[in-house]
């Protein structure tokens, strides 16, 4: 089992300390945020460049830890054009290095046809999926050409909000640089959540192929609202998950989310055990 964490999950510390944290886990990869990971550290537009790239990669590498996921997440049909071009740019430019810091995918969600990332009805609109084409086409253009892959991300309150939804994307966009990050609690709301056997069935079905990462997190429903906790604290059914992961995805990174101290090292045996008792 290829358990791992988004390393700004751990307490923000120098490189080589975050490393020797990860490592002393016993977890083999990262989702790596690198302006949320190394605040001192200038990450903007322009900044990477291969040195700093393999200077981070290499205290990874050292201790066996895999740069999984270079997580640039940004709003990908933001109202603002030249936000959007921002993000866009900031995002190709993680294509470049990726390779540089030993890693393949670079990954964002969809985004929010409003500046402020508040949900609305309005995203599930045809224009902001066709947005969310034009963009999407744009970053996997650019990562054909250094061969990497763009990882994306769905959420209910996002454009690209349903496994059928995925499904018109990756069609409409036909590339095999294009794979999916896949998180069974971002597809589910305090509506759906008792059907999450049949959704997440629904999405292996249509996409499990090309799905590169699974996201591991935990929900609670708390006031009739779905509220996102620890794993393993929560109601996903990982004995159902994990057994089809298993069958359809062996050894694929998965990467736990909204898990922080002190509940990492329970959660990370938690995975452990349902994972022994599915196969």
């Amino acid at each position: 089992m290829n358990i791992g964490i988004r390393a700004h999950d751990i307490e923000n510390r120098p490189l080589e300390e975050l490393v020797t944290e990860i490592a002393g886990k016993g977890l083999t990869s990262v989702q790596l945020a690198l302006s949320k990971s190394f605040e001192g550290l200038n990450t903007e537009l322009g900044s990477l460049s291969p040195g700093l790239a393999k200077h981070i990669g290499n205290e990874f590498s050292k201790q066996k830890v895999q740069i999984a996921v270079l997580g640039c997440y940004f709003n990908m049909i933001h109202p603002d054009q030249v936000e959007r071009r921002k993000g866009i740019e900031r995002f190709k430019e993680h294509i470049r290095f990726a390779r540089d810091f030993g890693c393949s995918i670079v990954a964002t969600e969809t985004g929010n046809v409003n500046a402020e990332i508040i949900y609305t009805e309005d995203n599930f609109k045809e224009e902001p999926f066709l947005e969310v084409v034009e963009s999407v086409r744009e970053l996997v253009q650019e990562a054909e050409k250094f061969g990497v892959i763009v990882g994306i991300e769905a959420g209910v309150n996002h454009p690209i909000y349903s496994p059928k939804v995925m499904k018109r994307l990756l069609d409409t966009i036909s590339s095999n640089n294009l794979q999916v990050i896949l998180d069974p609690v971002n597809l589910l709301t305090v509506d759906t959540y008792e059907n999450q056997e049949e959704i997440f069935q629904e999405a292996m079905e249509l996409f499990g192929d090309r799905v590169v990462i699974l996201h591991a997190k935990d929900f609670i429903v708390q006031d009739n609202q779905l509220l996102t906790t620890a794993v393993g604290k929560g109601l996903l059914n990982y004995d159902f998950i994990l057994k089809r992961i298993h069958e359809k995805k062996p050894y694929i990174n998965i990467l736990l989310e909204e898990t922080k101290e002190p509940y990492i090292d329970e959660s990370v045996a938690f995975l452990k055990e349902r994972y022994q008792l599915s196969k």
